[in-house]
């Protein structure tokens, strides 16, 4: 039966280097199917923003480990806050596989591959190639600003890669639109950033949904 009546709209701002945003969004993910249990009547609909945080990363990308050590201030202190983002993802369900990753890379063409799809492949599809990158870079460890690798995934999803090369050298805005990743935001109203936890996207989305009843 098609959803009717009140309906819920997630908007969401991440990266694809962030493992907060790939912990963010497993928590979602289990979010989303709690809700389709409780509230199979109402409709969601996820929309996806990606955000290059850092500029000025150089197309050969920087040595990943070098570049935590001088973020964080010592080789200690990016084990430790590895130690923790692990641990979080454990219990997201997420897998993350800090040992493969040897470039931070600029995450422009991978944006711009996404953009592409955006005009070619419907919302679950589009949504795959997301978690198809996340698993490229934290899982396998491959670069996601190198062309080859990103035709490669582009195929795979179904596109053109002849038209998708000719989008991935195109500049991004400069400047992030928001300060932080990843962010949720319900019916454009009530925001959360922060890999939430999945009961308080649900409570989100209840709240998103009462505000939209009460306003029908």
């Amino acid at each position: 039966m098609k959803p009717v009546g009140p309906s819920v709209r997630i908007e969401v701002w991440f990266d694809l280097i962030c493992p907060w945003c790939l912990i963010g969004k497993r928590q979602l993910d289990a979010a989303l199917a709690q809700w389709q249990t409780e509230q199979p009547e109402v409709a969601v609909t996820v929309c996806w923003h990606p955000v290059r945080l850092i500029d000025g990363v150089p197309p050969e990308g920087w040595d990943f480990a070098r570049f935590y050590e001088q973020r964080l201030g010592s080789p200690q202190a990016v084990q430790a806050r590895q130690a923790q983002v692990l641990a979080a993802a454990r219990q997201a369900g997420a897998e993350i596989d800090f040992a493969r990753i040897r470039v931070f890379p600029d995450t422009g063409p991978a944006h711009q591959l996404l953009a592409a799809a955006g005009r070619r492949l419907g919302a679950a599809a589009h949504q795959a190639l997301i978690e198809r990158l996340f698993q490229a870079y934290f899982q396998r460890g491959e670069n996601l600003a190198d062309q080859s690798t990103l035709l490669d995934i582009a195929t795979e999803a179904g596109l053109d890669p002849i038209e998708v090369a000719c989008r991935l050298d195109l500049p991004l805005p400069s400047g992030a639109p928001v300060n932080g990743v990843p962010l949720f935001v319900f019916n454009g109203r009530l925001a959360l950033s922060g890999a939430q936890p999945v009961s308080s996207l649900l409570a989100a989305m209840r709240t998103a949904m009462a505000e939209a009843t009460a306003t029908a």
